[in-house]
């Protein structure tokens, strides 16, 4: 009778240990793992029963591999058990968007038009976050072909927001923000083309990074305009941004994020179109953050940034013809498959000429290089993540009037670092669903996550 009592009480105990789990950022997970706390395989299952019982889960997941994520786990457990784990998040479950190439799962962007796709091979980022030891729980929905920043789906599914039940998530890493904040895995893999990773992370109290285009391989990611696509992370840190970077490109060293300050750092607070009709919870939010920023040593200074407005005007011609041009004859074969805003909006594309599209990617060049020589000095730019709050999904529905002018605000502040060639990373104000957005020139992330990890401290 002993024996029994003792073995119901260590069934809670793990029970209690395992729910908490759920909750750990991927960093905490991986030193759980590391000294020997944590078991992979348990962590691994406590995640797939949580996604099996979350009244959530069909609106976030579009398919589990749970055969897949079991195996990885079990090869974790053995490096763990050897001392030759490949990272500090090996044996840690996550989720991935579903437009990234899973060998023999299906990937179909969220669009009826690739339902069937079973791609033969991994992505390549994936492939490298499994070299590092990252379990794959799934994938998640997104919006139609990603090209929606609300993440609302009639297609398929539209994900929940953490915050309120009755409204969107944000897109299009819809699902990926609502995996990690549902507490349904540990970190969230999106794409970010306009603000695919920071509205949805915004929205959800989460930390996303947009990674600067080109970083990080794009093979085996369903495309949207390739030239702005990028990959990026939705979790619950800094640290955890920082650890997910380097294991998307296999890379042992991740940021040094020990010591960051944000004493003496000068931020620039853009005024162009980012503060703009800004709502009163995300404009509060904002302040707020800013005057803890300032108290924790940033200046913070103002400036109007014309070129930026001018930039921002090219967005039409370079987004449409791209996407258009990209998905053309697969839209055109079966246009009743798609969402018809969603539709419209590649369909934009073709108002515009292959000469105007050309002249347009000249003159952004010459913004691009304009808007650098402004921001020289600075060490960051900053401006509320998203100008709005997530919508209720019943008015997105049943409006396309308010679908189309809320798509084109959420997107409006993170598009700018899209088109400027900012990378970005949004934190959490403390403020539900209100995010703040610091942006470093391209290819400067380990800078970035070192001022977001001052942030983050600050504004704790």
């Amino acid at each position: 009778m002993r024996g029994l009592v003792a073995t119901v009480r260590k069934k809670h105990g793990v029970a209690r240990m395992s729910k908490s789990w759920l909750r750990m950022s991927a960093a905490d997970l991986g030193r759980g793992i590391g000294a020997g706390r944590i078991d992979p395989v348990a962590l691994t299952d406590c995640y797939l029963d949580a996604i099996g019982q979350a009244p959530e889960s069909p609106r976030i997941y579009a398919r589990t591999t749970p055969d897949r994520a079991r195996a990885e786990a079990r090869a974790a457990a053995h490096r763990a058990k050897t001392g030759d784990r490949a990272s500090m998040l090996d044996g840690v479950p996550i989720s991935w968007k579903d437009l990234f190439d899973t060998a023999g799962t299906a990937t179909e962007a969220g669009s009826a038009l690739l339902a069937g796709r079973i791609p033969l091979a991994d992505a390549p980022v994936l492939q490298k976050a499994q070299a590092m030891g990252l379990v794959c729980l799934g994938k998640t929905h997104m919006s139609e072909l990603a090209f929606s920043g609300l993440g609302y789906n009639p297609v398929t599914q539209t994900p929940p927001c953490v915050n309120d039940a009755n409204a969107v998530s944000g897109g299009s890493s819809s699902g990926a923000a609502a995996s990690v904040a549902f507490g349904l895995a540990a970190c969230g893999i999106g794409s970010d083309t306009g603000g695919s990773v920071r509205v949805p992370a915004a929205w959800n109290d989460l930390v996303g990074l947009k990674t600067s285009a080109g970083r990080l391989p794009l093979q085996g990611v369903v495309p949207l305009a390739k030239r702005f696509d990028t990959i990026g992370p939705l979790c619950r840190t800094v640290e955890d941004a920082a650890l997910m970077l380097a294991a998307l490109e296999a890379n042992p060293r991740p940021a040094d994020l020990q010591g960051a300050s944000l004493q003496g750092v000068r931020l620039l607070q853009l005024d162009t179109i980012a503060m703009e009709g800004v709502a009163d919870a995300p404009a509060r939010a904002y302040e707020a953050a800013l005057s803890r920023l300032a108290a924790a040593g940033a200046v913070i200074e103002r400036r109007d940034i014309p070129q930026v407005r001018e930039a921002m005007a090219l967005a039409g011609a370079l987004y449409c013809i791209e996407a258009y041009a990209e998905w053309h004859d697969v839209i055109e074969a079966a246009p009743d498959k798609m969402f018809a805003e969603v539709l419209a909006r590649f369909r934009s594309g073709a108002d515009f000429s292959s000469t105007a599209y050309a002249l347009a990617w000249m003159q952004l060049e010459n913004l691009r290089a304009q808007v650098m020589a402004q921001i020289a000095g600075y060490d960051a730019v900053i401006m509320p993540t998203v100008a709005s709050m997530p919508p209720e999904l019943a008015r997105v529905a049943a409006d396309t009037e308010f679908y189309v002018a809320e798509n084109l605000l959420a997107l409006r502040n993170t598009r700018i670092g899209n088109l400027v060639d900012f990378c970005g990373l949004t934190l959490p104000t403390g403020q539900p669903s209100c995010g703040i957005l610091l942006n470093c020139p391209s290819r400067q992330e380990e800078r970035l996550l070192r001022l977001g990890a001052a942030a983050e401290r600050a504004l704790a």
